[in-house]
């Protein structure tokens, strides 16, 4: 199997006005997701008990605050979020999308 940056596969698993998720579990136990959030938007804020995860930028510029500190971010950058820190990510564009794929490990949790 092959995946690509710019398309990971899987299945939508959120999709609202603000974005749209989609996760690929082929691997089971190491989950990667892909969100691209639509301009002026931003996540939904949340913490994992029990699960880390690396966020790749993969196309836009924005934000994401990480445990309480703010991190600029764009194209290029890898933020991990250590387990059980909450984290939301931010698109400062008005007129792009940005766009991030995450890799975690477990199953899909909030909380």
């Amino acid at each position: 199997m092959k995946l690509h940056i710019d398309d990971i596969g899987g299945e939508i698993v959120k999709e609202d006005e603000r974005y749209q998720v989609k996760d690929n579990a082929v691997l089971g136990q190491l989950n990667i997701s892909s969100t691209s959030l639509n301009p002026g938007m931003a996540t939904t804020g949340h913490s994992h008990k029990d699960q880390a995860e690396y966020y790749f930028f993969i196309k836009g510029h924005g934000a994401i605050e990480v445990g309480g500190e703010m991190h600029k971010v764009q194209r290029g950058d890898i933020i991990p979020i250590p387990d059980g820190d909450w984290h939301r990510v931010y698109n400062s564009s008005v007129d792009d999308p940005l766009y991030f794929v995450c890799v975690f490990n477990g199953v899909r949790s909030h909380g």
